[in-house]
C-alpha cells in the first residue's frame, strides 16, 4: 500500500489497485500514473474553445486527454471518459503515444495555426507525470503549453510544472466551501490555494459554470469577483482584475437533468456583477 500525494485526498492505495480518481495505480509500493501517455482525445481546437480569449486569440492549439477525475461533478460534461464505468471501457481502448510523439504530432499541426499542446478534456493533473515529460520538450521546440484543470491538486505538484506551463484555464466552480465538498465532492481551499500560486507564474483564466440552484446568487458571484481581483502575481503585485472570467451557461447533463438550463438571463446578470470588479469578463454557451 503507498499513499498518494497529488490532491487532498491522498488516497491509501493497495497494491495493484487504483485511487479514486481512476487513473492512480500502486505498483510496488509506489504511487504512479496508470493513466501516463493513454489518450482517449485528440483535436485541433480553436484557442476559444479551452476557454482562453487573452492567449494568443485567433489560433489552434492541439487538445488532448486521457481519463480520469478527482472530482465528481454531477453535471460532468466529458463523463465518459472522466467518472463511472464508462472510464473502465475507455481505459482499455486509449492510445498510448509517447511525450515525444505528442510533441511531434503538434510540431506537425504548426502549419495549421497550431501554438503548441492543451491538457485537457479529463483532469490532466492526476497525470502530471505525463504532462510534465511534455511540456518539457514542447519548450524545447518552442511550443506553448496548456493547462485546463479544475485546480484541485497540492502546490507541489503545480511546481513540478510550472516552468513549461504558459497558461492555464482553471475551474473555480462556485465561491463556498459547502457546495464544493457536498456537491461536487472537491476541497474549496485546495482549488483557492492553486489559482492564488498558479497565477505568479502562467497567464491564467477563470471559467464558472452557472447552475440553477447551485451557485447562481449575486451575493456569491460578487464574493468571488472581489476575491479574484485581489490576487497577486509573485511579485505581490495586484493583478486579480485583470484576471479573466468566463461565465458559462448550464445545460441539463449526466446526473443533472433534474432542471432546466440557466436562463440567459441570469448568465448576463452575474457577468455585470463580476463586471464591478474585474476588467474581462465573458459569458459562454448563450
Amino acid at each position: 500500500m503507498a499513499r498518494c500525494e497529488v490532491c487532498f485526498r491522498h488516497c491509501e492505495i493497495p497494491e495493484g489497485a487504483l485511487g479514486f480518481c481512476g487513473a492512480r495505480i500502486c505498483l510496488d509500493g509506489k504511487v504512479v500514473a496508470e493513466n501516463y501517455g493513454k489518450i482517449t482525445s485528440c483535436a485541433l481546437d480553436p484557442i476559444e474553445k479551452k476557454p482562453l480569449s487573452r492567449f494568443y486569440p485567433g489560433s489552434r492549439i492541439l487538445s488532448v486527454g486521457s481519463y480520469g477525475c478527482n472530482l465528481r461533478c454531477p453535471f460532468c460534461q466529458n463523463y465518459d471518459i472522466s467518472w463511472g464505468e464508462e472510464v473502465k471501457r475507455v481505459a482499455e481502448y486509449a492510445t498510448y503515444i509517447t511525450p515525444k510523439q505528442l510533441v511531434h504530432l503538434a510540431e506537425k499541426n504548426v502549419d495549421k495555426g497550431n501554438i503548441g499542446i492543451a491538457f485537457t478534456y479529463n483532469e490532466p493533473l492526476i497525470g502530471y507525470e505525463f504532462v510534465r515529460d511534455t511540456v518539457k520538450l514542447a519548450h524545447e521546440k518552442g511550443l506553448k503549453n496548456v493547462l485546463v484543470t479544475n485546480g484541485t491538486a497540492e502546490t507541489a505538484i503545480l511546481m513540478e510544472l510550472t516552468p513549461w506551463i504558459d497558461a492555464m484555464n482553471i475551474d473555480l466552480k462556485c465561491f463556498s466551501e459547502e457546495i464544493y465538498h457536498d456537491a461536487l465532492g472537491g476541497n474549496f481551499s485546495m482549488t483557492t490555494s492553486f489559482i492564488r500560486e498558479a497565477v505568479k507564474t502562467a497567464h491564467v483564466e477563470l471559467t464558472c459554470l452557472i447552475v440553477p440552484g447551485l451557485n447562481d446568487s449575486e451575493e456569491k458571484m460578487r464574493e468571488m469577483a472581489a476575491w479574484i481581483a485581489s490576487l497577486e502575481d509573485g511579485d505581490g503585485r495586484c493583478i486579480g482584475k485583470e484576471i479573466p472570467l468566463h461565465i458559462s451557461r448550464f445545460f441539463p447533463r449526466f446526473h443533472m437533468t433534474d432542471r432546466d438550463a440557466t436562463p440567459v438571463s441570469v448568465v448576463y446578470r452575474l457577468a455585470e456583477v463580476a463586471r464591478e470588479k474585474l476588467s474581462y469578463v465573458y459569458t459562454g454557451n448563450c
